[in-house]
């Protein structure tokens, strides 16, 4: 396990050197996960705000516990074979902290690990009101993290959300001090165009990762243009949520109106897709293996 684990994350360091734009969709759960492995995808972003939302029921503030977050990233680890890309927001705390975490986060099945530079309790990087570490304290805390991982192929990923806060250059400026602290890649979140997104890419010189959220501050732009553009990594860190979301308030909606849900049957997940989706017919296997005659 420990072998292949590490073949894992060496083999996803070198996908994010090929600056193709490798979409990640967002888990905050397990069964989350696993759809997404089954739709064929390569890796899985562990999203905090996808656990604050699904986990607590509570907006992405600063919520959730690293004992929260640990546990989902073994519960995902113990059930899917793809590298996991992990947000530890601002890693719990100061240096010190960050150093556990990762440790923590790593050991539960991370391959990569987005660290990003607000004030904590943080806030999604597309609401308004965030603010930002001193610099100083940011590098520091890069360090810490990058000192804490026990395998050199775990990705060390930097956020940073000056953007909306002191504007793109200030964010630039801050891209490349991590980058200099030794970052493996670089995750400038918040630009507000498709000329800043260039920008981001021309100037920084280690991988980037781009976010695409639905309703946020960045536009919206196909995988081919974020190629084009020379991403690494696209984040679709919500999409299944907001997906599961509005069907699951379609669905109750009709059962709550009409009493029962055959005018939507054909928005379910049928009795053998859902047992399938969740991997029954290998637990029958090993009930069979183990079984006492």
């Amino acid at each position: 396990m420990i072998d292949n684990l590490s073949k894992r994350r060496k083999a996803f360091r070198a996908r994010m050197d090929l600056c193709d734009a490798m979409i990640l969709p967002g888990a905050g759960n397990a069964l989350t996960a696993r759809i997404i492995e089954e739709q064929g995808f390569g890796a899985i972003y562990v999203t905090g705000a996808g656990i604050a939302n699904t986990y607590l029921g509570a907006p992405d503030i600063g919520l959730v516990t690293l004992t929260e977050l640990v546990g989902t990233v073994s519960a995902i680890s113990e059930i899917s074979d793809l590298p996991l890309v992990v947000d530890i927001d601002t890693g719990f705390g100061n240096s010190i902290n960050t150093q556990r975490t990762v440790r923590m986060v790593e050991r539960a099945g991370a391959a990569a690990m987005q660290i990003e530079d607000q004030v904590f309790p943080k806030k999604c990087g597309h609401f308004a009101g965030k603010s930002v570490i001193p610099l100083e304290e940011a590098v520091s805390k890069i360090k810490a993290a990058l000192d804490a991982r026990e395998n050199a192929n775990t990705l060390i990923i930097a956020r940073t959300d000056a953007r909306a806060i002191h504007g793109l250059e200030a964010a630039l400026d801050r891209a490349e001090a991590f980058i200099e602290a030794g970052a493996d890649m670089t995750f400038v979140e918040a630009p507000i165009s498709y000329d800043e997104m260039q920008i981001i890419t021309k100037r920084l010189s280690v991988p980037q990762v781009a976010n695409m959220v639905v309703g946020g501050q960045t536009p919206l732009t196909s995988q081919a243009d974020l190629a084009r553009l020379g991403f690494s990594m696209v984040l679709y860190a919500n999409t299944p949520l907001q997906a599961a979301m509005r069907a699951m308030s379609d669905v109750l909606g009709v059962l709550k109106a009409k009493g029962d849900v055959s005018s939507v049957i054909d928005k379910l997940a049928d009795f053998k897709e859902r047992q399938h989706l969740v991997g029954k017919d290998s637990y029958d296997a090993l009930e069979a293996r183990y079984k006492i005659d």
